[in-house]
């Protein structure tokens, strides 16, 4: 009688989180049966979040996993499929594509994919190539979340590097400003409390009062999009109180005299009125400001979900430069490390493939998604739909609008994912994917610059294939013969990164142990000191494209009286995991507007508004301000008992720069059911 055997394999998160920790996957007769930290990525040094502990082994192998190709034989979101061959599957998405095409266009092909695995070879490389040679719809990704974020940076200080995460263990004062440390930005919290140790003090901004507000010396609660009211009021009073460096900045700034004057034009005797902020509040951020020495800020994607996204972003980061908080450690604004892993995404996705006749490929916004599956008067309708790394009916604005999209029986629906979700129930022919515990891939953290390399911890679950693999079966059916679809993964995962030109000793993917982590920049590195150029106040491009040079506030306009905030969850990312706990959903709601509507903490509430209503659990507490109402995006449609989620309240409304999507401006009624 033999025994089992417990093996432990190196692995790598790769959720939509900024940690990318690494991981440790305990496997036992070719089944994942744990999953823990390990001590691979000195960053997040062997501690994971709650959800990836306890959710992975049933992901993996439980009730919801895609083991077999299917076929739909019931109506659009019955869930009812047949267990159809692998050959079978790819024959019939070739012949529902070229239907499509043969009427309308190769453009009448549209992916709907954003950023379920975060790792280069799953997200992006064998399928765009694949989706490039077709000639399909592209898609323009960012502006569904962290876009607005990348584009306010970058429109301030270019791509000049942000500093080190690390590196705020050295400020005497640290600034979270719209990002949830407990929830997204687990490890960032360990640097924080290590500076606290040092003496440094801790501001959190942020409309929730969040775990993190407990260990902050002020905490304030501002209120959903008025954060650029907020900084450029400060902006104003720095300049009043001569906080400005203009001695230092004077030679590296460009646009400033504009910046100021139109700073001025925001009082802070009105913040108390806009932002929700007392007076006494605003002095102690005056003050904890004034008298530090070395400033850093964490400007969180939070801050970009609403019409002011860009600007309250700008307008937050500015701060930094314009008081001198550069040139030393500790001094800085974190964030954006996207330049020191020194990718090369046309060796990986291939974009020359793309044969045109016109000079650009037509190119939606994700956000639009639903809007444009819609459209029937357009040149080339969409008549295919390509669902993958993504759940678009949970996590899309206006979710019944997506719901009616993918429910036309004269747009063929193609899904391929890990779990059958939501989405998937809408798909003529599912594709069963491997999560990625069962194939090689290569991912960079967006929050700090760690690289990791992993390798397969089990066997392929059922029939499951990687993405790479399924993308390179449709191309051999549709007659794609060039080496771009022959690729292997470990040549993929090489075309990823040019690690020759990083100043490292490992000039390949390959040699990188997966036993560790490789730096790809120096914890040491000073914010600005790697910028040639100014830091730019006033941006022409922004005015040129969007009308907003400068960063301003633009006051609501509301049909409903409460506003309606869907954030991170932690037992969720995003809508991964979402299928693993189904229950009744919570909604903060602050005492005295419970005690308006006669609503008691747990009792059942209905959010509604004109694009649709869900049922929800009321949790009264004073951690949301009066007006405000506060839930978790990501969960699944079972969990009300309208069969909607909050996501079906969102209006598709937009940011003010990048066309992002501003999740945060929705406003609904409130009722006891």
């Amino acid at each position: 009688m033999s025994s089992s055997i417990q093996i432990t394999k190196p692995s790598v998160c790769p959720l939509d989180c900024p940690d990318a920790c690494s991981l440790n996957a305990i496997v036992e007769n070719g089944k994942l049966i744990k999953v823990k930290g390990s001590k691979a990525n000195p960053i997040t040094d062997g501690v994971v979040c709650g959800k990836v502990s306890k959710y992975y082994s049933d992901f993996v192998h439980g009730k919801n996993r895609l083991t077999t190709p299917l076929r739909r034989t019931g109506k659009r979101g019955s869930g009812e499929f047949e267990r159809i061959s692998w050959d079978e599957a790819i024959e019939l998405c070739y012949q529902g594509i070229k239907k499509g095409i043969k009427v309308h266009g190769t453009e009448s092909v549209m992916p709907l994919n954003y950023a379920g695995p975060h790792g280069q070879l799953a997200e992006n490389s064998m399928d765009m190539r694949f989706f490039y040679k077709l000639g399909a719809t592209q898609l323009n990704r960012p502006p569904m979340c962290a876009g607005v974020r990348s584009l306010s940076y970058v429109s301030l200080f270019g791509k000049t590097l942000a500093m080190p995460a690390e590196q705020a263990e050295y400020s005497d004062l640290i600034i979270l400003w719209g990002v949830n440390t407990t929830t997204s930005y687990l490890h960032l919290m360990k640097i924080v409390n290590k500076a606290r140790k040092n003496g440094a003090k801790i501001i959190v901004i942020d409309p929730r009062r969040i775990k993190s507000a407990g260990i902050a010396d002020l905490y304030l609660q501002v209120t959903p999009a008025s954060d650029v009211y907020f900084a450029l009021a400060m902006t104003a009073e720095f300049e009043r109180l001569g906080m400005i460096d203009h001695a230092k900045i004077k030679d590296k700034v460009s646009g400033l005299d504009e910046y100021l004057a139109n700073a001025k034009t925001y009082q802070k005797g009105k913040i108390t009125e806009v932002c929700g902020i007392e007076q006494a509040q605003v002095e102690e951020f005056i003050q904890l400001y004034r008298n530090a020495k070395r400033v850093s800020m964490m400007v969180g994607v939070g801050v970009e979900r609403s019409r002011n996204g860009g600007s309250s972003i700008r307008s937050a980061m500015a701060l930094s430069v314009l008081t001198g908080q550069f040139g030393n450690l500790g001094q800085g604004q974190m964030g954006y490390y996207s330049p020191a892993f020194h990718k090369t995404p046309d060796k990986l996705m291939r974009p020359d493939l793309l044969e045109r006749t016109t000079p650009n490929a037509r190119t939606f916004n994700l956000i639009d998604a639903a809007e444009h599956i819609l459209d029937k008067d357009s040149d080339s309708p969409i008549k295919t739909v390509f669902i993958y790394n993504h759940n678009p009916v949970i996590m899309h604005q206006n979710q019944n609008k997506m719901i009616q999209a993918l429910s036309q029986e004269d747009v063929f629906v193609i899904g391929c994912d890990i779990n059958m979700t939501d989405s998937m129930k809408y798909a003529d022919v599912i594709l069963p994917a491997c999560s990625h515990f069962e194939h090689s891939d290569v991912y960079a953290s967006y929050g700090y610059t760690q690289l990791q390399r992993t390798e397969a911890a089990i066997e392929p679950v059922g029939e499951s294939l990687p993405n790479t693999e399924i993308f390179r079966r449709l191309a051999k059916r549709f007659g794609f013969d060039e080496q771009a679809f022959k690729d292997t993964d470990e040549q993929l995962q090489e075309q990823a990164f040019d690690l020759a030109s990083a100043n490292t000793k490992e000039n390949k993917v390959s040699e990188i142990s997966t036993d560790t982590s490789l730096s790809m920049l120096d914890s040491n590195h000073i914010w600005l000191s790697d910028k040639t150029d100014k830091v730019t106040l006033y941006n022409e491009t922004l005015e040129q494209k969007y009308g907003y040079g400068l960063p301003r506030f633009e006051p609501a306009k509301r049909a409903h009286p409460f506003v309606l905030v869907t954030s991170a969850y932690f037992h969720r990312s995003n809508s991964t995991f979402g299928g693993c706990r189904i229950e009744l959903e919570a909604i903060d709601i602050n005492p005295t507007d419970a005690k308006k509507l006669s609503i008691n903490d747990g009792q059942e509430v209905k959010l509604s508004n004109g694009n649709g209503e869900v049922i929800l659990k009321a949790h009264v507490t004073e951690d949301v301000a009066s007006g405000v109402l506060y839930s978790h995006k990501g969960a699944w449609m079972a969990s009300s008992p309208t069969g909607q989620t909050v996501n079906a309240l969102l209006e598709n409304r937009k940011t003010d720069i990048g066309d992002g999507a501003a999740f945060y401006d929705t406003f609904v009624d409130l009722f006891v059911v």
